[in-house]
């Protein structure tokens, strides 16, 4: 029997939960306590992830480290968890990103540290819950906790319209995820009209025969849930003012990994899950997803504030991963999987920077800086790196993930994919005007003049950014190999219906079971 490593990785950050509680806060050593707590703790998930890393078979199509035991049986709902190539470097992503968020905000939030560190943790492990979840109850409760230490990071340690932020995004999702789960329980009922078994197992429910007008129905609702986490234009309203408002480790947390949730939720839910509804759509969703590419840079080529540009990349961003999710071939997949890793990497990246010039100034408008590469030679050179990942710059991450997106897309839909492509030029222009007003020509601001350049600490959690920048642009394929076999399978499931694969928990890796509406052969 296998050891419960994705139980062991997604509730280990409970434990340093528990640990800052029983800390007492009254003073600044108690405070680095806490936060030293919180730190160790998101290492030792991340080392502890690392297990997952060597554990995993990338030759293997189906889920892997599968836990399924039942939970409440009278309903058919069960504590089933397991991850394939498509969840595989999420999960990684996130466990890697928590700790260095962590490090980030050991001077940036002073006060109500301990409920700080603790929504940060109790976050790391919805995350990972979510996904990993195979079973659409598990996943709906793992979602919703999501939203409640978000909307707590937003609203105590936001700016000045933080309620407003926090309100607004816990409303954009919360109504998404109602309608989802509305959903959930009309294919449960499809389910169990079809087979006589009531189960909320998503191996079970892929499949499940459902009237085409009902899976258009229900495809419709799981993709609004969906598409309001990436955003896609034009749900995205909530996105500008949640990162705006947000202290830098929410901003972080937000772009490099929740969004991810909802590209994630195509992937694994609404699109094999409801292939007819999902190719009725199709057309849609590339129209959408180019018109957010140019629209994100557009409106990010005018912002004022350094903060707000980088949050309206990402609409720009994210709309490159849904354009190669819906040209369902491997390049477009596959691009689409790398570059939301490249994307939580880079723009992560991004708002740790901004968050450092803003800690010493107090201030993200462009126009109050300028020149300030003189004073801080080493942040200018960080940011120009990660700048260059954000266009797509050869020999860095971003360009492998827009190239292969746009190699997928162009053989499927020439027009999107030549619209998309101007979406790197206008990338190009408003990252790089940007870096030019902030970071050379003369300093005209003599606050700027005696700005301090990155502390130890801060070059501690940025460089392992920067080594992943140049790593995966180099080296694509120790990444991508891990997904072609889920990569492939899932693209045969979403268009022809094949049953998916999971790894049997008691068995070694290479047996192998089809589930099929719950039906396993026997070997």
């Amino acid at each position: 029997m296998h050891a419960p490593l994705l139980t062991y990785v997604t509730f280990l950050p409970m434990l340093g939960v528990l640990g800052i509680l029983a800390v007492p806060q009254r003073s600044d050593a108690a405070k680095d306590v806490i936060r030293g707590i919180a730190l160790v703790t998101s290492l030792l998930v991340f080392v502890a992830s690392l297990r997952i890393y060597f554990g995993f078979d990338s030759s293997i199509p189906g889920f892997q480290f599968v836990e399924n035991h039942p939970w409440i049986p009278s309903y058919g709902i069960s504590y089933h968890m397991g991850l394939d190539g498509l969840s595989f470097w999420l999960v990684l992503l996130t466990t890697f990103l928590t700790p260095i968020t962590i490090l980030s905000t050991w001077s940036a939030i002073t006060h109500r540290v301990k409920e700080f560190q603790v929504s940060m943790l109790v976050l790391e492990m919805a995350m990972l819950g979510t996904f990993v979840a195979l079973d659409l109850f598990l996943f709906y409760v793992f979602w919703e906790i999501m939203l409640i230490p978000m909307y707590l990071i937003i609203g105590v340690w936001g700016g000045e319209r933080r309620i407003y932020a926090a309100i607004k995004f816990f409303l954009y999702t919360a109504v998404g995820s109602l309608l989802m789960l509305v959903c959930i329980i009309g294919l449960v009922y499809f389910h169990k009209q079809e087979t006589g078994i009531l189960t909320f197992n998503l191996l079970s429910l892929y499949g499940t025969g459902i009237p085409r007008t009902y899976e258009i129905l229900f495809f419709a609702a799981f993709a609004l849930a969906f598409a309001i986490k990436v955003p896609m234009f034009p749900l995205h309203t909530w996105l500008p003012d949640a990162h705006v408002e947000a202290p830098t480790a929410g901003s972080v947390i937000l772009a490099g990994i929740l969004l991810k949730m909802g590209t994630y939720g195509f992937l694994r839910f609404a699109m094999p899950l409801f292939p007819e509804g999902s190719a009725f759509f199709t057309p849609t969703i590339i129209i959408l997803s180019v018109i957010g590419i140019i629209y994100g840079a557009l409106v990010a080529m005018v912002q004022p504030d350094i903060k707000k540009l980088v949050a309206y990349s990402s609409v720009s961003h994210l709309g490159y991963c849904m354009l190669g999710l819906y040209v369902l071939s491997r390049q477009g997949v596959e691009g689409s999987i790398l570059q939301m890793i490249n994307h939580g990497i880079s723009t992560g990246a991004l708002f740790l920077l901004v968050g450092v010039v803003y800690e010493r100034r107090h201030t993200r408008l462009i126009k109050e800086y300028g020149g300030i590469a003189r004073v801080m030679p080493i942040y200018a050179t960080i940011f120009l790196v990660v700048t260059l990942s954000s266009i797509g710059f050869p020999t860095t991450n971003g360009f492998i993930g827009e190239f292969l997106i746009l190699l997928g897309a162009f053989k499927v839909n020439k027009v999107a994919a030549v619209i998309a492509a101007t979406g790197v030029i206008l990338g190009a222009v408003y990252m790089l005007w940007m870096v030019q007003r902030v970071f050379y020509g003369e300093i005209t601001n003599p606050k700027n003049k005696f700005l301090k350049d990155l502390n130890v600490r801060e070059v501690v959690y940025l460089l392992p950014l920067v080594f992943l920048i140049f790593w995966i642009g180099l080296f694509p394929n120790f990444f991508l190999k891990k997904m072609h076999t889920s990569v492939d399978h899932f693209i045969s499931q979403v268009k022809i219906g094949t049953p998916y694969l999971a790894v049997e928990p008691d068995k070694e890796p290479n047996v192998l079971r089809a589930s099929a509406n719950g039906l396993f052969p026997k070997e």
